[in-house]
């Protein structure tokens, strides 16, 4: 590995995780009930029927969580915020114990020199507003909106980057449009709609933002700055037949240019507009939408794991594309490992804008040995060479001239993997779920020593 670039002496070196997944107390002091915790109650939908009830129990065990983040040499942490802890029913009154939670989580990881970046949005919409169209409404941005000025106010400047949502692409297509995930609807002629009103809102909340100006409320963080994470992976054809090359152009167009065009150009993709009307789906613009959505940010994050490799087919008459396994390696989740994801997805971004770009997620999942009692660590070979084959392909991307700002693993500890339930570990910590023991893998020592050498590993000089 070569040592010709370095990472900045300010690289921020993190991990990430998302409320529903690790956090637990489901129904705890006033928290209200989000489109998980009614989904998972539906028969059939998540794998074994897991639910996020308990989780990793990050609710009541944060403390000891930090302690692990300390350990590791984190210098900052990736978390969202339940909107339901914070407003019930969506709107209306606070909750403030709800909000002191997160008070508490953040006061935790400043003593131990962490810089918290939170999360708005990672789909846990409150049901109460569900109940009342979800997404596809446009009265719910408007909510939301409300929801992020109230944190701006209250904790807006304890926050070093705020992101407003996390894969805005999955809530609408896999929330609303085959119904794998919360809140289960199969509404694809509605998706636009829930695209166009999540991309308003983070307009709205970035408004918001603008109109608060928190400021840095301690001296040794940078002043709060504002964003979006969008999940950005590479499109290939599956061959070099001229409509694979379409069916490749069309899902990049769904996935990602969908999200960066109307970001960062006021406009959706022509092809796509084409597309869409094609199926007689629309999304219920307004004048003046493209100036909220498009107004600047201070940073755009982006998750990326592997690539996708598409054909033609006509059996999804939605998408006219299907994804094919690739020839290489795979993760537990059936995704091919291809480092260069890293690089691709931030050139596509870089094509966009100019604006410090960060890896806000990147791991993988794989099938590892549970820990006997006295076992202190889990051997996850796997993980570890992705790990380090990733977090190279960071360096290139910054040897070829990317502001890349930091990197984020995904994740933190072992979690409730969405519709997968506890099926899929992406964790660097193992979690127990019957005890919550929390044991390292040797990812996390890596991972550790990584941080600790700023990007250079075991055998490299420093």
């Amino acid at each position: 590995m070569s040592n010709d670039i370095r990472f900045p002496s300010d690289f921020l070196w993190g991990a990430a995780t998302a409320a529903y997944q690790i956090e637990g107390a489901w129904n705890e002091d006033g928290k209200g009930e989000s489109i998980w915790d009614r989904f998972v109650r539906r028969p059939g939908v998540i794998a074994n029927g897991d639910t996020g009830d308990i989780a990793c129990d990050h609710y009541h065990r944060y403390e000891e969580d930090l302690d692990h983040m300390a350990a590791l040499g984190l210098k900052a942490y990736r978390f969202s915020i339940s909107w339901p802890r914070i407003f019930p029913t969506g709107s209306g009154q606070p909750n403030q114990r709800g909000l002191d939670f997160y008070r508490r989580l953040i006061d935790g990881l400043h003593r131990r020199h962490i810089l918290p970046v939170a999360t708005l949005y990672h789909w846990d919409l409150p049901q109460a507003l569900e109940d009342r169209g979800g997404w596809t409404q446009r009265d719910t941005a408007l909510r939301f909106a409300e929801y992020a000025d109230y944190l701006f106010r209250t904790i807006g400047g304890e926050v070093a980057l705020w992101a407003t949502h996390n894969e805005p692409f999955i809530q609408a297509f896999y929330g609303y449009g085959n119904g794998e995930n919360a809140p289960g609807k199969r509404v694809p002629w509605r998706v636009l709609a829930v695209v166009h009103h999540l991309l308003l809102s983070h307009g709205l909340a970035v408004s918001a933002f603008r109109a608060a100006r928190p400021q840095a409320v301690r001296s040794d963080m940078p002043s709060p700055q504002i964003g979006i994470v969008l999940m950005i992976w590479p499109q290939y054809p599956a061959s070099q037949r001229i409509a694979d090359q379409k069916a490749a152009q069309r899902i990049d167009g769904i996935m990602n240019r969908l999200f960066l065009e109307p970001l960062f150009c006021r406009r959706y993709p022509a092809d796509m507009i084409d597309h869409f009307a094609r199926r007689l789906v629309f999304a219920p613009i307004q004048p003046g939408d493209f100036e909220i959505i498009g107004q600047p940010i201070d940073f755009l994050g982006i998750n990326t794991y592997t690539r996708l490799l598409n054909a033609f087919t006509w059996r999804e008459p939605f998408t006219m594309a299907k994804q094919v396994p690739g020839p290489l390696p795979k993760t537990a989740m059936g995704w091919e490992i291809y480092p260069d994801c890293i690089v691709e997805a931030l050139q596509k971004a870089r094509s966009y804008t100019s604006l410090p770009l960060y890896i806000t997620e990147n791991g993988a999942a794989f099938d590892d040995p549970a820990p006997g009692p006295s076992d202190q660590v889990v051997e996850d070979p796997q993980r570890v060479a992705y790990l380090q084959s990733h977090i190279e392909a960071c360096r290139r991307a910054i040897a070829a001239g990317i502001d890349l700002r930091g990197y984020f693993v995904w994740t933190l500890l072992d979690n409730f993997e969405w519709a997968k339930g506890y099926s899929k570990r992406f964790g660097i910590i193992y979690t127990d779920y019957t005890t919550q023991r929390r044991v390292w893998k040797r990812s996390a020592f890596v991972y550790r020593d990584i941080i600790a050498r700023n990007g250079l590993f075991g055998n490299e000089s420093s």
